[in-house]
């Protein structure tokens, strides 16, 4: 098999191929719909024989050459966390990064480590997760000019046009969230998978229909995985530093997931913290315990994962008696 490492940029995929652990030339092709099929040529002219590739997940400039890779039946695809290459460099001891280094470094890990096949998620779900991502990022902007007008209001200095302007970029902003939010719903109701699992995420209280439309776009592209594995997609598994008896290191969770996936979960765990009773209650157990607010917090935003996974598995709608049972929980 051969072993290939791409280096994705916004204007150049910079490419090496690895035959029989030989490294052969570096070679560039633009980040084009031409330049893909340019790249996919020059990997066909390597023989029958499979070609394992992998790259960096960066976005969508590597995502139009991640779809178009994967329907080639010849090649076998493996798409990585920059973290996890970044890691893999440092254990070589690689300290240079530049292109050609970075497409060699990925060639080499196709090769040396456990290969995890990439698949490719459908139009519709692309298209879902980009609109609801739009709508976080819209959402924060029209969060930052709320603030920015109430300070603005906070004192006479500032002229009346100023506070004009904030108010007609709000309005602007809310004009924007609505159409988007139309887009996605129109989205979900034309798949009856989306449909029922878009019912599911808003059944929990704690998850609004505007959350619950964010984790849909992230969770479709995240495929079916356990709750663990969710849970470190998320970011929120526990990293712990302790070496002999000079190191000891709060354990804190990794933030090394996605961070929108975090993002959503955290603001329906502060809300299911104090409206849903049994998760309610689970939270003031653990601040009974001597756990920190935001620990707590990061318990239910676990909870909550474990209650998606149960509801998708099982197709049924959220039930706060079966996530924490009253015979462990006291329900408020």
């Amino acid at each position: 098999m051969n072993f290939c490492g791409i280096d994705v940029g916004a204007q150049e995929l910079v490419l090496e191929v690895r035959q029989e652990a030989k490294a052969g030339a570096v070679r560039r092709f633009d980040n084009t719909p031409a330049g893909h099929k340019a790249l996919i040529q020059h990997l066909r002219g390597y023989g029958q024989q499979p070609i394992r590739v992998c790259l960096e997940a960066t976005g969508n400039y590597s995502l139009d050459i991640a779809l178009a890779l994967s329907a080639c039946p010849q090649i076998e695809l493996e798409v990585i966390n920059p973290k996890a290459a970044h890691r893999f460099a440092e254990a070589l001891d690689q300290r240079s990064r530049n292109d050609p280094i970075s497409a060699r470094l990925l060639a080499e890990y196709a090769m040396r480590m456990p290969f995890v096949h990439w698949d490719p998620p459908s139009t519709q779900r692309l298209q879902l997760r980009a609109i609801t991502r739009q709508i976080t990022a819209l959402t924060q902007d029209r969060a930052a000019l709320r603030c920015r007008l109430h300070a603005a209001r906070a004192t006479d200095s500032v002229p009346a046009c100023v506070t004009r302007e904030l108010n007609r970029a709000i309005a602007q902003l809310d004009r924007s969230l609505v159409r988007l939010t139309q887009e996605a719903l129109q989205l979900v109701r034309q798949d009856a998978a989306l449909q029922r699992r878009f019912q599911l995420l808003d059944s929990p209280k704690g998850i609004g229909s505007a959350t619950a439309l964010v984790l849909l776009g992230e969770l479709m592209i995240a495929g079916d995985r356990s709750a663990r594995e969710l849970t470190k997609h998320a970011g929120l598994d526990v990293v712990e530093c302790s070496s002999g008896t000079s190191v000891h290191k709060k354990p804190h969770i990794s933030h090394a997931g996605n961070q929108y996936l975090r993002k959503a979960l955290f603001m329906s765990a502060l809300s299911a913290a104090h409206h849903e009773p049994y998760l309610r209650a689970f939270y003031q157990r653990l601040l009974v315990a001597g756990k920190k607010k935001m620990q707590a917090l990061v318990a239910v935003m676990r909870k909550l994962l474990h209650a998606i996974v149960g509801m998708f598995k099982h197709d049924r709608l959220y039930d706060g008696a079966l996530l924490c049972p009253p015979s462990l929980e006291k329900v408020a």
